[in-house]
């Protein structure tokens, strides 16, 4: 006997994913700032046409920023759920996620900005 929810086709997992998805959009103001920031930097990525590689780059910063938000929001709802009630540990792991959020957010923040000094440097020479 397969334990609940394992050996579920896929579109049923991706289902339950983008259920995870709208309760984070629901839930999460930071999250839809994110979301918004992630579509004004795919617009950049689309008017300046950087090229390849830091398209990727890009991208790849958004889904990490995203990923880890969505991490971040599952661990508060897990922990607030089990252990409604103030504790320090609690309070601990919660920080540190958002610090997770924070850090990535920062790197693309910074990614982003050498894209546009990148783009600059080749527009200005020669």
């Amino acid at each position: 006997m397969r334990p609940p929810g394992k050996g579920l086709p896929f579109s049923r997992r991706v289902r339950f994913a983008w259920a995870g998805v709208r309760d984070a959009w629901r839930l999460e103001a930071s999250f839809r700032s994110q979301c918004l920031a992630a579509l004004a930097a795919l617009f950049a990525l689309a008017v300046l046409r950087p090229g390849w590689l830091w398209s990727a780059i890009v991208v790849v910063m958004i889904a990490l920023v995203l990923a880890a938000e969505l991490i971040n929001t599952a661990l508060e709802a897990a922990l607030d759920g089990l252990h409604p009630e103030h504790a320090r540990f609690v309070q601990v792991a919660k920080d540190c996620a958002a610090a997770a959020v924070l850090v990535l957010s920062g790197a693309s923040v910074v990614a982003f900005a050498c894209m546009l000094a990148d783009l600059y440097g080749q527009a200005t020479a020669g």
